[in-house]
């Protein structure tokens, strides 16, 4: 049986998943990756809790927060990985002290709350695609030619408690939501 993850992260509004559906088509036709993320599990994850039995306390913890929506701009496309063959294609955003501000106060709840949660440095991005497909190595001359000409603002207005279910698509399950104060 799959065990079910629970991870906390800022939702995407739909007009913000139309325009990521829409820079990736090009990339989708090209077949360069093996799997891509469904628009409807376009998210920005800020702790990653694995698999949890008691979400109660968490939830009460990250709720008790105080933050207000703010705005963030996509900055492009990048990877994560061997440089000739990706593991994660992801679009990035332009550096906001506001929001690694909200991931280090959402994060350190999480660690209150007992969680072990993952040490690497925060980079904030949205996964689009995995796994490279493509016979010749990955060069970022290539990813050039795909990166959006136009930029996007999105105003982030909430945070999301999401559950997986890694037998289903959409694959995750927004099951409690922590509206950001509004100014």
């Amino acid at each position: 049986m799959l065990k079910n993850h629970y991870f906390f992260a800022l939702s995407l509004p739909r007009e913000t998943k139309r325009y990521l559906d829409n820079c990736m088509q090009p990339l989708r036709d090209s077949g360069s990756f093996k799997k891509w993320v469904h628009p409807e599990d376009y998210h920005l994850t800020l702790a990653f809790l694995g698999s949890a039995e008691k979400l109660h306390h968490v939830i009460e913890k990250v709720e008790s927060l105080s933050y207000s929506s703010f705005s963030l701009t996509f900055e492009g496309f990048g990877t994560f990985g061997k440089s000739d063959s990706p593991r994660i294609l992801w679009m990035g955003v332009k550096h906001s002290d506001i929001l690694h501000g909200l991931r280090n106060t959402v994060y350190g709840a999480c660690e209150k709350a007992g969680f072990q949660l993952d040490k690497r440095p925060f980079s904030p991005h949205i996964t689009v695609g995995r796994k490279w497909n493509e016979e010749f190595s990955f060069t970022e001359e290539w990813l050039n030619g795909f990166q959006p000409v136009d930029s996007h603002t999105l105003m982030a207005a909430e945070i999301v408690l999401y559950r997986t279910h890694m037998d289903r698509t959409p694959k995750y399950e927004a099951i409690h939501t922590i509206p950001l104060q509004t100014n």
